[in-house]
């Protein structure tokens, strides 16, 4: 199993990309009044057929070439499961995939969030060619990070460029911080 759920998120999100999609949203947030931390990777791939939605949970199902197994989505669903929450997929072929993660934030068996900011920052520096809407939110505060409106602001230099890839570690960091506050995630 993956040891945090940052690492899920990218393995999804990897998915995403294969799928071609072009934007990816990738929303989490956590309710301390409800007890649940929401996970929700959105994409506009390919999508997929019902019966591959079907087949999706199965480690032994992979639509990749390069190896007969797909562990990413097992993983994931184990994980939200074992911490007394939920799990569901949602595809539509040409229109792109949603899957929904939740876990009881105070199970002991509930993976630690991990590195959740150099996930993101890795994900839009590495796939400069995509375009992620990254939300994130706990006890309604938080922010929004849209790859489209950095590109609008940086008038076409490259998200990857190494100054702005710096500053959207920073922004990342530095909002995930204070959205945090005092809670615990």
């Amino acid at each position: 199993m993956m040891p945090e759920i940052a690492m899920s998120v990218l393995d999804i999100a990897q998915n995403s990309i294969r799928a071609e999609a072009s934007l990816i949203g990738i929303s989490m947030e956590a309710d301390h009044k409800t007890d649940t931390l929401t996970v929700v990777i959105t994409d506009d791939g390919c999508g997929m057929t019902p019966e591959q939605v079907a087949q999706v949970e199965d480690p032994f199902f992979t639509t990749r070439t390069t190896r007969k197994v797909g562990l990413g989505v097992p993983f994931f669903k184990q994980a939200a499961l074992a911490a007394g929450g939920s799990f569901r997929i949602q595809s539509e072929v040409g229109k792109g995939t949603t899957v929904t993660a939740v876990f009881r934030l105070d199970n002991i068996d509930r993976m630690p969030l991990g590195d959740l900011s150099g996930t993101l920052h890795t994900l839009i520096t590495f796939n400069p060619d995509r375009d992620f809407l990254c939300e994130y939110r706990v006890d309604g505060r938080g922010f929004t990070l849209d790859t489209r409106q950095f590109r609008e602001i940086l008038g076409g230099v490259p998200l990857d460029e190494p100054e702005v890839s710096q500053y959207v570690r920073e922004y990342l960091e530095e909002n995930i911080r204070e959205t945090n506050g005092d809670a615990q995630i």
